[in-house]
């Protein structure tokens, strides 16, 4: 049996449009199906308003729990968008004009044509001794300091700027997955499902029911790290059901 390294995640998403319900945040479900694939566990998601005290409190609570924190939002051009001044302030450090992403931003409106005014300066504020998260798509930077990853929320953004800095993250050991389909239904298999889950505690093992219009399956996934854990518990589940299908 390998020996697997953990490595943890969260992630804030800060806007109050999302939770007005205005947009519907898509960069959870990326960054969950990114992370997973490296190895890396997403433990935590939380969801605050444009609001430099609850940005601030869920920054300086969720770093030192976990490995990686992940945020979106709030690093525009306008009022509204506080958060490199909240992660400033989570961190104690000033939040400053960066030289180089004001040159990077300027360069970008000449190209363009277009005046580099004071609302799009605000772009290239950060926390000072903060690190650039390339920004392939619309040039203004994210940034990181410390644990702490800050992105952008528009989903093309947020994603482009997770792809270049996947490579440079901490990993672990990637989490394997199978799925068993039961014909049975959560209550003909939710008592021997956790004998069987007690009998694998390195798995972890889910169940989803499904209904067609007439029965209800479900739906059984076992995850575990390593594959012959994986191997022994998916062999349990299968015999789990062959005795319940024996037993009718």
């Amino acid at each position: 049996m390998t020996t697997a390294r953990i490595v943890t995640a969260a992630m804030l998403a800060i806007g109050d449009e999302l939770l007005s319900g205005r947009t519907k945040d898509k960069n959870i479900c990326h960054l969950a199906e990114m992370l997973s694939m490296i190895g890396i566990d997403l433990r935590e998601v939380r969801i605050v308003a444009d609001d430099e005290a609850a940005i601030v409190g869920a920054v300086n609570a969720l770093r030192g729990r976990y490995d990686h924190v992940f945020t979106s939002g709030g690093i525009g051009p306008t009022h509204d968008d506080i958060t490199a001044d909240a992660i400033s302030r989570a961190f104690g450090v000033e939040c400053v004009y960066d030289p180089e992403a004001m040159s990077l931003l300027g360069a970008m409106y000449e190209r363009r044509g277009m005046e580099f005014t004071d609302a799009r300066r605000r772009m290239a504020r950060m926390p000072v001794g903060a690190v650039h998260i390339s920004n392939p798509v619309s040039t203004a930077p994210g940034f990181r300091i410390d644990n702490v990853y800050v992105m952008a929320g528009v989903p093309q953004v947020f994603q482009a700027m997770l792809d270049s800095l996947l490579p440079s993250l901490q990993t672990g050991t990637p989490v394997l997955s199978r799925t068993v389909r039961s014909p049975y239904g959560e209550g003909d298999i939710g008592g021997p499902l956790t004998e069987v889950q007690k009998r694998h505690p390195e798995t972890s093992i889910g169940s989803y029911p499904k209904f067609d219009g007439k029965s209800f399956s479900t739906d059984i996934v076992i995850r575990a790290r390593d594959a012959d854990v994986l191997a022994a518990a998916e062999a349990d589940v299968i015999a789990m059901i062959e005795t319940i299908t024996g037993a009718r």
